[in-house]
């Protein structure tokens, strides 16, 4: 009986182990794919699709590739100075930043920072939910791995600046730029990329509270910071 038990054990476990690679497998070959040809959504895109769809029927997203070369400079500047200071230096994650994000969270007794890099938000907004699960983070960990072994920096920063959310149904920099300026994103000013890279962390809110003064006050500390961010 115990030998019986310890054998249907053993299967299980193993179909657990193969079905984890199989899925890793699939994470693989997509960043792999997607390092040559660009994504047209995202699993995070494919969310807010769904979600908004039972209020709105006929919504409408907007969304539009952009070259990396025609992605204006400031826009880079402005979210590497934001998001991920160390984003060329790094291997996918920055503990230093994960360490004054987990000191941060504790003095206020919430969560108030993540401390994640481009890469591991890129990991998220590809592939996985919203849900601050060990899972989940462990996953991110993965992708994120995979995404710096098989992906340039300058890939990963173009994917990251065309995918991610920036206002109600808005994703991208291209639609971005035109939502909130009603210019392309080759030609965005200094001013214009630090208030965008302002907005990427609660980017439906910003969009309907553009005038706020947490809003502002951000976008003149990511314009001062810019001039010394490295871009790929």
């Amino acid at each position: 009986m115990i030998k019986s038990l310890l054998r249907w054990v053993g299967w299980l476990l193993l179909l657990f182990f193969s079905l984890l690679l199989l899925l890793q497998a699939w994470f693989l070959l997509h960043i792999i794919y997607w390092n040559q040809y660009n994504p047209s959504s995202s699993a995070f895109m494919q969310t807010r699709w769904e979600v908004t769809r039972q209020n709105q029927p006929n919504v409408k997203f907007y969304y539009q590739w952009i070259d990396y070369e025609k992605i204006s400079p400031h826009l880079k500047r402005a979210i590497i100075a934001a998001e991920d200071s160390q984003f060329l230096n790094h291997t996918g994650f920055d503990f230093k930043a994960m360490q004054n994000a987990l000191e941060r969270n504790w003095q206020e007794g919430r969560w108030a920072a993540g401390g994640s890099t481009i890469s591991q938000q890129l990991a998220k907004n590809l592939f996985l939910s919203d849900k601050k699960t060990p899972w989940r983070k462990l996953q991110e960990a993965v992708i994120t791995y995979m995404l710096e072994k098989v992906m340039t920096k300058k890939r990963i920063l173009e994917i990251y600046l065309n995918i991610i959310e920036w206002g109600e149904n808005v994703f991208g920099a291209e639609a971005a730029s035109q939502h909130y300026f009603g210019v392309s994103a080759s030609t965005l000013t200094a001013r214009q990329a630090a208030f965008l890279a302002s907005i990427v962390p609660s980017p439906r809110f910003y969009d309907r509270n553009r005038t706020a003064k947490k809003l502002l006050k951000k976008t003149d500390i990511i314009l001062k910071r810019m001039p010394p961010s490295q871009i790929p």
